[in-house]
């Protein structure tokens, strides 16, 4: 007996070692090769934004003159002599639907260590570290276990796709660290209900929702399970055959936090009301920024970025979209997370089975049925659902934590899986997760592109097709969808210094392109390419869908 607990005691340590080496290859995963992934096309306008710059100002470059091709990265620099209000104007004039806030803390950072690509994405890798502490003191919160709290962080640190956020210039490592603060908070105000708690959830929603408008689905989320929590803990209350002698305060204190909630809810929309009022001041400049996704895409693409949206979290290997391959090397994972939800479902006490649905279904379902209804592909976008993801986090850390914890679950009465519930399995089933974790991220982290770079998927491989001409000149314009501004610039990081631009105008002019420079196009639009036919000029395909070789012998 002495010899089973001592075993039992050192395996405990060694798991805690394990769970902290692995915390640890998280955080340097989100430092090595910061500047090795295509700078892509939303993080060139997260710079293009926080630089002061506008739209119109790249203009004069558009005018059917050949400039060299590093020249456009003066726009993702700070514009001279320009302030925070030109950041702001810049995003009311022509991206309302951007909440401000951390254009501005990208821009500050940028005036302290420039505006390299290093630089640019070290503030999200440090802003992703916040997420780690955090994600262990909910699951505490939750589960009143260092074991599980331990397994949250751990999955948090070595996710895939937390790992792409950390690493990409965008806001959506901030969201993540105020999903989890907000969560805190509120579970904290629903425990401890006094104004200094919800002042303090009021104030991080808040910076929430100035930091991304999607934030509003976390509180939606919430928002039901305040709701739902408190009718169910008053139906339970009324109905329990053994009433506690302080009934009458729970009663009285149950029923005063839906209304708690309401009035930071309103606190919270009051604060907002200044960017609400941008936003239905720009309306259609919105719409039509967002008309992306609401294109119509069959229900089968919808599920195939479901699997891959949320399989993610602990894998991210593939072999192509259609490949069956992809999916099947995925559907453990899958498992994994469903049974982790079940065994919440099956073992926790309602609020935290409460807390962990809404987390996961509310905001999912904002976004699917919309996309069901009306068409559209909001839910396919992997980092629009990052709200659904710390609670997942949360369920399979509780799943792991139950069966390794040591509480001998294969003897409880109602265990149905008893079969799977040795520690021995759980460990190795703990072991291929955080492996797969660990190889999807060293593959992901010496690669120059990933899925999450579109439309800008191809820009490496575009660059290396153009940097091996002796004397390239590449032709493009904004595009059809105007997606080219972007990428171009974001080509600019990739080409080397011989390489030649020649942006043209929606008349474009050829005039000035002669048969001493080995040609390219870039995306051309359709007015583009009824230009080169009528010069009849000869397209080959050299990246497809992408890049055109132009032979202009004739």
């Amino acid at each position: 007996m002495i010899y089973l607990k001592f075993e039992k005691k050192n395996l405990s340590q060694i798991l805690i070692i394990l769970l902290i080496i692995a915390i640890t290859l998280g955080i340097g995963f989100r430092f090595f090769n910061l500047d090795k992934k295509v700078y892509w096309h939303d993080e060139v306008y997260t710079s293009l934004r926080a630089s002061g710059f506008k739209m119109a100002d790249l203009g004069p470059e558009f005018i059917n003159e050949i400039i060299p091709a590093q020249k456009l990265q003066k726009y993702q620099d700070i514009k001279p002599e320009s302030t925070f209000k030109d950041t702001l104007e810049s995003l009311i004039i022509e991206n309302p639907h951007h909440s401000p806030l951390y254009y501005f803390i990208a821009r500050f950072w940028m005036q302290q260590f420039g505006a390299s690509i290093k630089a640019c994405r070290s503030l999200p890798a440090l802003i992703s570290l916040l997420s780690l502490p955090l994600i262990y003191i909910l699951a505490w919160q939750l589960f009143n276990s260092h074991l599980n709290a331990l397994l949250a962080t751990t999955f948090l640190a070595l996710s895939p796709f937390e790992i792409l956020l950390a690493q990409t210039a965008r806001q959506y490592s901030l969201v993540t660290v105020i999903i989890l603060s907000s969560s805190i908070l509120l579970l904290k105000s629903l425990h401890y209900s006094n104004w200094k708690n919800w002042g303090l959830y009021i104030i991080v929603c808040a910076v929430g929702l100035y930091t991304h408008l999607f934030f509003g689905l976390t509180m939606i989320a919430q928002g039901v399970f305040v709701i739902s929590n408190w009718f169910i803990s008053n139906y339970l209350e009324k109905n329990s055959s053994q009433k506690k002698y302080n009934s009458s305060k729970i009663q009285l204190l149950i029923q005063t936090l839906p209304g708690k909630f309401f009035i930071a809810t309103l606190a919270i929309i009051i604060l907002y009301i200044p960017w609400i009022l941008v936003i239905i001041n720009n309306l259609q400049r919105a719409y039509n920024a967002t008309n992306w996704a609401r294109v119509s895409v069959g229900f089968n693409f919808l599920v195939k970025q479901w699997i891959l949206s949320f399989s993610s979290l602990f894998i991210d290997l593939d072999f192509g979209f259609d490949s069956i391959a992809t999916y099947l090397l995925r559907l453990p994972f899958l498992i994994i997370i469903g049974f982790g939800v079940y065994t919440v479902c099956s073992y926790c006490s309602h609020s935290t089975k409460l807390f962990i649905l809404t987390s996961i279904f509310v905001p999912f379902a904002i976004l699917v049925i919309p996309d069901l209804l009306w068409g559209g592909k909001r839910s396919a976008v992997t980092r629009y659902l990052i709200s659904c993801f710390p609670a997942i986090y949360l369920s399979v850390a509780y799943l792991f934590s139950r069966y390794l914890g040591g509480n001998n679950v294969s003897h409880q009465l109602g265990d149905r899986l008893s079969l799977f519930s040795g520690q021995k399995f759980w460990r190795v089933v703990l072991a291929i997760l955080l492996t797969a974790s660990i190889l999807s991220c060293s593959i992901s982290a010496v690669s120059d592109t990933w899925w999450n770079k579109t439309p800008s998927y191809f820009n490496a491989e575009v660059a290396k097709k153009i940097n091996a001409s002796d004397y390239p000149l590449l032709l493009s314009d904004v595009g059809d969808d105007y997606t080219n501004i972007g990428d171009v610039i974001s080509l600019s990081y990739l080409l080397d210094d011989n390489v030649q631009l020649l942006l043209l105008t929606q008349l474009p002019n050829l005039q000035m392109v002669t048969g001493e420079s080995e040609i390219f196009v870039f995306r051309p639009s359709r007015k583009l390419l009824e230009a080169m036919k009528a010069k009849q000029w000869e397209l080959k395909s050299v990246v497809a869908g992408e890049l055109w070789r132009v032979d202009i012998s004739n």
